[in-house]
């Protein structure tokens, strides 16, 4: 038996996946969470497969969510259901921890076959991704620069982001306040921009506001 948990702040998109999966024979929805907190809450009374995970919800970004996850439930392995193209996301989104990554508009039986997948601990690779996958492998996908970034740079650069001071990094990641400050001097440099209030328009740009 599969063990799932839906983790979407949308209560119809999780009673459509609940009807779906519902019908399917040898899985089982442990528990729903509309927010992060509420999920992690639920992860530790409950012990999950395979968690289905939206990257927007409206207390703390799904990237976030799903390190916590893999940081604290190594055995739940993260499947990524979002509404943005896997152009935007899928490579980052694996490379983060995740085991899988699909649209929402998938059809039913590409999400039970990525189910059974990822829960035999195997990654899940769309026909769209594994493209993606093989022109950066041939170097005919020109990356942008936040794609170069470390999965430390990159935590640092989405706090920034979100208007959280230097200390209070440093506080949530536990570093020092003077590492914290090498690391922005390093993003300001390899994206190219002055300030955070840059910052905040690189990632507008190239959409890595979830919110």
């Amino acid at each position: 038996m599969i063990r799932l948990a839906i983790v979407d702040d949308h209560a119809i998109v999780r009673a459509g996946f609940r009807e779906m999966l519902n019908e399917e024979l040898g899985m089982s929805i442990q528990f729903e969470a509309g927010t992060a907190e509420e999920a992690q809450n639920l992860l530790r009374q409950h012990n999950c497969d395979v968690l289905m995970l939206d990257l927007s919800l409206p207390d703390q970004n799904g990237i976030d969510l799903l390190r916590a996850v893999k940081q604290r439930h190594e055995e739940t392995q993260v499947l990524i259901i979002s509404s943005f193209s896997e152009e935007r996301y899928a490579l980052s989104m694996i490379r983060s921890g995740a085991s899988g990554y699909l649209c929402k508009d998938c059809d039913r039986s590409d999400l039970i076959n990525a189910i059974h997948t990822v829960a035999q601990g195997r990654r899940y690779i769309s026909a769209n991704t594994a493209e993606l996958l093989a022109r950066e492998m041939a170097g005919e996908s020109d990356k942008p620069a936040h794609q170069e970034l470390s999965e430390r740079e990159m935590q640092v650069f989405m706090r920034l982001v979100r208007g959280e001071s230097v200390s209070t990094i440093a506080q949530a990641l536990h570093l020092s306040v003077k590492t914290i400050s090498t690391y922005r001097s390093r993003l300001l440099e390899k994206l190219g921009v002055n300030s955070n209030a840059e910052l905040a328009t690189y990632a507008h740009q190239h959409c890595l506001v979830l919110d």
